[in-house]
């Protein structure tokens, strides 16, 4: 359990492709020390003067389910502020690292999964991928600056206040989505077309990676950085522990609903 790193090819044939592995069980819902992991871990990669492509990729059945939750609700305002530095720290590793990053996504990529994708220079995902923001219904905010670099401005909207997900074949209409694989496919597939940037020069393609994040229309650190301003005033208010109190539980409804049971 945890995050692990591994070049795609061993000794002679090592192709310039390092892969950054999440593994949390049992849906990837990562805790605060997660976050900070994952970033360190990209960085490194990204450091790496061998490395000239990064793919980010998890096991298990969903690519990210966001935040642990239930480490909030049981360490408080700790984890609270834990985890909103861990998720700054993570998403800024994607975006900064050196050379681009690959997401390969199966399954759910829901609130934090978000951040990270939407910070990916390209995303190959499995047939069976969603993506969404169910924070809304999770007592949180955040994480509406990556959407958006996903789908178009009134999609995002429309995602964000419902918690709906899309699918990997409506990003791929979008154009967010690179290709969209059998799930059996997904990492090969991945690896393929990061092998294929990594053949390019590793000094021209870190030159690469500069140059356009320095065209980049919005400022994602500061545009994340004032989401979290609204998160944190969620949670000093109540509003936020009376929405994530009710995470997990069924919809009260019918005669208990009409008596306010």
């Amino acid at each position: 359990m945890g995050v692990s790193t591994s070049p795609s090819k061993k000794g002679p044939e090592k192709n310039g492709v390092a892969v950054v592995t999440v593994d949390y069980p049992p849906v990837n819902a990562l805790p605060v020390d997660g976050w900070f992991a994952l970033a360190d871990a990209v960085r490194t990669a990204g450091r790496d003067p061998d490395v000239h492509c990064v793919v980010l990729a998890a096991e298990g059945r969903g690519f990210n389910a966001g935040v642990d939750i239930k480490e909030i609700q049981a360490r408080g305002q700790s984890a609270l502020v834990g985890v909103n530095r861990g998720c700054f720290e993570a998403f800024a590793a994607v975006y900064e690292c050196e050379v681009p990053v690959v997401a390969a996504v199966q399954g759910f990529c829901l609130g934090g999964g978000i951040g990270l994708v939407g910070n990916a220079d390209v995303i190959v995902a499995s047939e069976d991928a969603t993506f969404g923001l169910p924070e809304l219904d999770r007592g949180a905010l955040g994480a509406a600056t990556h959407l958006a670099r996903l789908v178009p401005q009134h999609l995002m909207r429309a995602l964000y206040y419902t918690s709906r997900t899309a699918t990997a074949a409506e990003l791929h209409a979008h154009g967010s989505v690179w290709r969209v694989v059998p799930r059996a496919e997904l990492l090969p597939a991945a690896l393929e077309l990061a092998a294929e940037i990594a053949a390019k020069d590793g000094e021209l393609i870190r030159l690469a990676k500069s140059a356009i994040n320095g065209i980049d229309p919005v400022d994602v650190r500061r545009s994340y950085r004032f989401e979290q301003g609204f998160t944190y005033e969620a949670n000093v208010s109540g509003v936020a522990d009376r929405v994530r109190d009710t995470f997990g539980k069924p919809e009260v409804t019918g005669e208990k609903a009409r008596k306010g049971a």
